[in-house]
Formats: C-alpha cells, sequence, structure tokens
C-alpha cells in the first residue's frame, strides 16, 4: 500500500471521527445516556445508535461510490429537518421521563412512542367520553424504550448526514483510485465515525450514572440536556446548522 493511500485512509479516518462530533451526534447520544438505568444500557443503545448512523452512511457511500449515482439535491433540506425533529421528540422525552420518575429510583422511563401512544389513546377516549359516559379511561401503553428505537434515531440521522466533513469523504474517497479503495476509505470514515461516538458515549453514560447518587447535579445535567438537544433541534428544523460554528475546526 503507498504512502499516498495510507495517507487518504488516514483522512477518511479522521474525517470519520469529526463527523462522529456533529451538534446532532453530541444531542442525541446525551438523550439516549442520559434516561437509562445504568452505564452497560447507555453504553449499549448509544452504539446502536452509532451503528444505525454508520449504516445510512454505508448505504449513502455505496450509491455515490460503487453505483456511481448522485444524491438527490434536496435530501440534505430533509434530512436536516428529520433530524432536528427527532432531537425535539428526544428532548421532549428526556423531560417527561425526568419529571415522571424523580424521586424513584426504580422506575424505568417511558419510550416516547409509549407517550405519545398514551396521549392519543387519551384525546380519543376524551372525544369518546362527550358521547357516552361509560366509556373507561384507557391504560397507559406500556412499550418501554427499546433498541429498535435508538437504531432508527440513527438511521434518520444519517439521512442528514451531507455536513461538510461526509462531503469531503464522497470526494476524497471517489479520487482514491478505483470503486474498491473508495469503499475502503468509505470503511474507514466508518470506523472513526463508531470509534468517536462509542468515545462519547462511554463519557456521556458514565457521568450520568455517576451523578444518580447525587439528585440536584443529576437534575441539572438531565436539564442541560433537555434544553441543548432542543436547541439544537430548533436550529436543525429551520435548515439553519450551517450558521452554528464549528465544533472541531
Amino acid at each position: 500500500m503507498s504512502s499516498a493511500l495510507q495517507l487518504a485512509l488516514l483522512s477518511c479516518a479522521l474525517l470519520g471521527l469529526r463527523h462522529g462530533f456533529d451538534y446532532d451526534h453530541l444531542a442525541a447520544i446525551t438523550d439516549i445516556t442520559s434516561v437509562q438505568r445504568n452505564w452497560r444500557e447507555g453504553m449499549r443503545l448509544g452504539v446502536l445508535y452509532a451503528l444505525g448512523h454508520a449504516l445510512t452512511v454505508a448505504v449513502l457511500g455505496v450509491t455515490v461510490l460503487a453505483l456511481h449515482l448522485s444524491l438527490p439535491t434536496r435530501m440534505d433540506a430533509l434530512g436536516e429537518r428529520a433530524v432536528g425533529a427527532t432531537l425535539i421528540v428526544l428532548a421532549l422525552y428526556v423531560l417527561v421521563s425526568f419529571l415522571r420518575t424523580r424521586g424513584s429510583a426504580h422506575t424505568h422511563p417511558r419510550s416516547r412512542v409509549a407517550l405519545l401512544i398514551t396521549a392519543v389513546q387519551r384525546l380519543v377516549w376524551l372525544v369518546r367520553r362527550r358521547l357516552s359516559d361509560s366509556v373507561q379511561p384507557p391504560q397507559p401503553f406500556a412499550f418501554q424504550y427499546d433498541r429498535s428505537s435508538v437504531f432508527a434515531v440513527g438511521v434518520v440521522h444519517g439521512l442528514g448526514a451531507e455536513t461538510p466533513s461526509q462531503l469531503m469523504l464522497f470526494l476524497l474517497a471517489a479520487n482514491l483510485g478505483g470503486t474498491s479503495r473508495g469503499l475502503l476509505g468509505l470503511g474507514c470514515f466508518l470506523v472513526g465515525l463508531v470509534a468517536m461516538n462509542t468515545l462519547m458515549t462511554a463519557s456521556a453514560s458514565g457521568l450520568f450514572a455517576g451523578s444518580t447518587s447525587r439528585p440536584r447535579v443529576h437534575g441539572l445535567l438531565t436539564t442541560l440536556t433537555v434544553a441543548y438537544s432542543f436547541c439544537i433541534g430548533v436550529i436543525f428544523l429551520f435548515g439553519i446548522s450551517d450558521r452554528l460554528p464549528a465544533l472541531v475546526r
């Protein structure tokens, strides 16, 4: 392997590390880890988020490099808004979960899916009650925060991944000389992406797990997590993420 190719592959890996430290990754990982019961659960779900994101990037990369197809021009804008919407939902989920479980160390937070379905059930019940007083109120939906929902969030966030670092990856990989080398560069990018997100997950999981014995500190961290995720979500939802300063230059 030539030194030029080695340097190019190293650049792809560094781009992956850089991409993994984007605003949306930081918000999603802190959201996910903040509502887990222990460090292991936070690690497991945080890594699943990273793998979901990596899968979407891999599919997009193969589409560009191997099939020689260009991505839709509006995909970046639509993906960015989808990322923003999921971050807002995650922020609200963390807030509701924190308020519901505060003071109880043994209550597992209910998923955002459960909260949404319960709200719809409640709305339907209120409408039906106006027609008949005999209608019984619904039981809360019991679906728990699971691996598939976290993986799905990662997949959606991958759709909004046409950040400068990823565009540079596609450009660099396409010029490595041949499809096989381009895919190798894509693989190095994905390794860097997953490695950075795993490191971030371990840090966030340890931080939240270590604060559980200090309710005030844990409450402060959760409040900051909600505020950060909500603000970044709104910025992405309105398509103005390009105005955010670079976290890594």
